[in-house]
């Protein structure tokens, strides 16, 4: 089992890719022209997050965390296009388990960009040494349906044996 996950992952329309330093300005623009959209459920969000050097910090962070395996941050590109419009993490959250984030750009959302992708890392989390369980909090209706937004929490396990746990 590996001790990190694929620097760079496929997902159905899009690319994750490592989080690099380089990835401050696109990341910043992204943000910048999202705001107000994650600003409704992350405490990150604020007009900071969408400055260069603070992403290029938050960037450096990201790597620092990659390397002594807390966590692990990818930013989310189409395929086909340098246009950043997403970042996921997994983070180490006690004996074996991580947690998964992200966000989506406020233009991507309700195309299953973030299913895809959360669909991608929670097999490379599991697959990750010592990790039986990713955690992930996700709305349980869409913030654009109208609808009163609620919050759910999914766990996706590992039987010991490798086997999905609904696959008797």
């Amino acid at each position: 089992m590996p001790e990190a996950p694929a620097e760079v992952l496929e997902a159905p329309r899009g690319l994750l890719s490592r989080t690099r330093e380089s990835d401050a300005g696109p990341l910043a623009h992204a943000v910048g022209a999202s705001l107000d959209h994650p600003r409704q459920w992350l405490s990150w969000a604020t007009e900071e997050a969408a400055d260069v050097q603070a992403q290029r910090r938050r960037c450096r962070e990201a790597e620092t965390r990659w390397h002594d395996g807390r966590g692990y941050s990818y930013v989310l590109r189409p395929q086909q296009s340098g246009q950043v419009i997403g970042s996921f993490d997994l983070w180490r959250i006690g004996l074996g388990a991580v947690e998964l984030g992200y966000w989506i750009h406020v233009d991507f959302t309700g195309r299953g960009y973030a299913t895809a992708c959360a669909r991608v890392l929670t097999t490379a989390g599991l697959a990750l040494s010592g990790v039986e369980r990713v955690d992930d909090v996700v709305p349980e209706a869409p913030a654009h349906s109208g609808r009163q937004q609620i919050w759910v929490m999914q766990t996706a396990t590992q039987s010991p044996q490798g086997q999905d746990p609904a696959d008797p």
